[in-house]
């Protein structure tokens, strides 16, 4: 990454890799609620920007950036030998307030003295204004800035009458300090001195400032909430340290990505761009989640039903029942000047919606907590047989309404994504395949839900919606001459004939025959589809491919977890092994072993994955990507509605035991080790614990596993 983030709650900072914010040029800065509160955040020596030696982020909520000076003379005269100065940036957020600690050391023989000077801006732009997305018809404006020697600040009126202000604040008086952000002290230094400056910047909003801790309190909690979040949450370990590492960096980047809006712990999409509660990708993370945390799934579901759709209303693609697909809070969103307060073009979040209600009590058990839920459910359920099929063929399509809205509305949103076999971009109303996919799961597994309920005549319902969608499937989307589905019916109801990862969803939805399914699954995992570090979005093969594009040949992780999921629901063990061997050939090559948003689709040849240029990491449904190939390694299937669990277990080439521990299931948890024979030997699944409550589901072995 070219850049620096952390984030805590609901605040994040994003820097290059000096630590700088350089101004209203980059879209760098200090964020809360879609708003830039710092614009400028950059340290100087003698007027030099330092010398960077190293930096990093690997735990999220802290950043470290190691720099040193370079060689300064003035009119023949020296001023500061080169590397003379070692300057440490230590920085965190905690209790939405950014701390930063700079430690000044001289490592020359000689006593030294030199200028250091912060330049501090905040233009308190909208996160719109800052990626240029949507131009703004009006703004608000500063009203002041204040400077002192121990601080500066300035404050904000939006054009949605909503007051920002932002406060900097250091221990050690400044020589000088202007309004316009100039900050200078002096320092001198014996040889081997070290020196430190402690600042904290504090955003608010309508007056409401965070409360500043002494630093060392700060970080002691901070730590403490990161080791509470370890401690609870599933550990698994093997023979293999990429996947080790993989893992270890998901759960570290899930926590950091948790937020919390009031009900309860909710995944945002990701950094730094999505750091806002998404319909989609929130839902697809907290499903990935439930191995690690079910109870992130239960808050995203509360905080889905708390902003489901009430009324028609075309600006902002919303219906009655509709789940939202993107939350923003940022001025131009609650002035009206773009749709997003919320906003309601997905067509894939209702259905997901309704899918990971159904999985969370499968998981739990806990049907009490769905009962309550009860009425977003149903006025959902409604919204895909009413609004959600627009021409009434028994298919969820959509069609965009809002003139600032996305016109493509599955999880490829981009504009090119959708396109015809001969090169024309699909017209909506537009029927996906793996839409269709999550409203057969969805059905199918609420179905038992509701019965367990007392809600059976709606359970019969489900079952018969759900049995006459998979009918209707294979004639609309088969292509037999690709032995394959395609991704969409357009407006005319014509075939899209691109082939692409899409339907590789539908293999965990349940609505594939087994021959289908061999069939979906072999073609995953053809040269054409799958790069050797991934399954492919699009066909090396189609007319729309491109390597380099967002949505038409590049690797997606969470696409292929989701994809994975079915392979190790419907038995097709070897293509899961391919998948989870890319995906850690992957995570070997990039930083931190974290599995970015999204990647090229360049084949191995090249020997390594190559970066997508603005691709989010760390990004929530990437991250739980990891989750999702420890579940696929252990065929995990709880059905806690009916009291048992499956294992399925395989492993990829280059590990050879697994084992997890304390992962939440049922009413307790489960504990098992994964183990290979000698020699390429059979995979056997022991369990070490079982609090669960469930009971294990005794299975026919495979000839590659057997049961003890």
């Amino acid at each position: 990454m070219d850049y620096r983030v952390i984030k805590n709650n609901d605040l994040f900072l994003m820097t290059d890799r000096h630590g700088d914010v350089s101004g209203e040029e980059t879209p760098n800065g200090l964020y809360k609620r879609d708003t830039r509160f710092l614009s400028r955040f950059e340290l100087a020596i003698n007027g030099k920007r330092p010398v960077l030696l190293s930096s990093a982020a690997n735990e999220n909520y802290i950043a470290t950036f190691r720099l040193t000076n370079e060689h300064m003379t003035e009119n023949g005269e020296l001023l500061l030998w080169r590397e003379s100065v070692e300057v440490n940036r230590e920085r965190f957020i905690y209790g939405d307030v950014l701390y930063e600690n700079v430690s000044l050391t001289n490592y020359s023989t000689k006593p030294v003295s030199f200028r250091l000077s912060l330049r501090i801006g905040a233009d308190f732009a909208d996160m719109f204004l800052v990626r240029g997305f949507q131009p703004a018809d009006k703004l608000g404006s500063v009203l002041g800035r204040e400077a002192s020697l121990f601080g500066w600040s300035s404050e904000y009126r939006g054009a949605d009458g909503i007051s920002k202000a932002v406060s900097v604040r250091w221990d050690v008086q400044a020589e000088s300090a202007n309004e316009e952000g100039e900050i200078e002290f002096r320092v001198e230094l014996m040889p081997a001195e070290s020196k430190r400056l402690r600042l904290t910047v504090s955003p608010s909003i309508e007056g409401e400032k965070p409360v500043v801790l002494e630093p060392g309190q700060a970080l002691a909690e901070l730590r403490q909430a990161e080791e509470r979040w370890r401690a609870k949450v599933t550990d698994a370990t093997s023979d293999n340290e990429v996947f080790n590492r993989l893992y270890e960096r998901g759960v570290q980047d899930l926590q950091v990505l948790l937020s919390d809006f009031g009900f309860g712990p909710f995944p945002v999409a990701g950094l730094p761009w999505y750091a806002v509660p998404f319909g989609r990708d929130s839902l697809i993370a907290a499903l990935q989640m439930l191995p690690l945390d079910p109870s992130i799934a239960l808050g995203t579901l509360r905080m889905m039903a708390a902003h489901q759709g009430t009324q028609t209303d075309g600006w902002k693609d919303e219906q009655p029942g509709k789940i939202m697909h993107e939350l923003r809070s940022g001025e131009l969103s609650k002035s009206g000047q773009v749709p997003f307060s919320p906003y309601y073009g997905s067509i894939d979040s209702t259905p997901l919606f309704l899918l990971l209600a159904a999985e969370y009590v499968h998981w739990t058990g806990d049907s009490s907590s769905i009962e309550a839920l009860m009425p977003a459910i149903e006025r959902a359920l409604d919204w895909i047989g009413d609004h959600g099929d627009r021409d009434g063929d028994g298919f969820v399509e959509y069609f965009q309404e809002s003139s600032k809205g996305i016109a493509n509305q599955g999880w490829k949103d981009s504009e090119d994504s959708v396109v015809h076999k001969d090169g024309r971009f699909a017209k909506a109303p537009i029927a996906l395949i793996e839409v269709q996919g999550y409203v057969y799961q969805a059905k199918s597994r609420l179905a038992p839900v509701l019965e367990k309920l007392g809600r059976k005549e709606k359970a019969d319902k489900l079952r018969a919606e759900a049995a006459k969608l998979k009918q209707a499937l294979d004639s609309a989307f088969w292509m037999e001459d690709e032995a394959y589905y395609a991704i969409a019916l357009d407006g005319e109801n014509e075939q899209v004939r691109s082939v692409t990862s899409n339907p590789g969803h539908l293999l965990m939805s349940g609505i594939l025959s087994p021959e289908k399914a061999r069939l979906v699954a072999e073609r995953l995992i053809a040269p054409d589809m799958f790069s050797g570090y991934g399954i492919r979005t699009m066909s090396a093969e189609a007319t729309g491919y491109n390597p380099m594009s967002y949505h038409d040949g590049s690797v997606w992780p969470h696409d292929n977890s989701l994809i994975l999921l079915g392979l190790s629901r419907t038995g097709q063990l070897e293509a899961a092994r391919t998948v989870v061997g890319g995906l850690l050939k992957s995570a070997a090559q990039f930083e931190y072993a974290r599995l970015p948003e999204l990647f090229c689709g360049y084949g191995d040849e090249i020997g390594y994955p190559v970066s997508y240029p603005v691709a989010c990491s760390p990004q929530a449904w990437a991250a739980g990507t990891s989750i999702v190939i420890l579940q696929a390694m252990l065929g995990l299937e709880p059905n806690a509605l009916e009291g048992t669990f499956k294992l399925s277990p395989f492993l990829p080439e280059g590990i050879d035991r697994l084992v997890v521990r304390h992962l939440p299931v049922g009413e307790g948890l489960l504990s098992a080790e994964i183990l290979r024979g000698g020699n390429g030997g059979p995979v056997t699944a022991r369990v070490l614990e079982n609090t669960s409550g469930l009971r294990l589901e005794a299975a026919e072995a495979a000839p590659s596993r057997s049961w003890n």
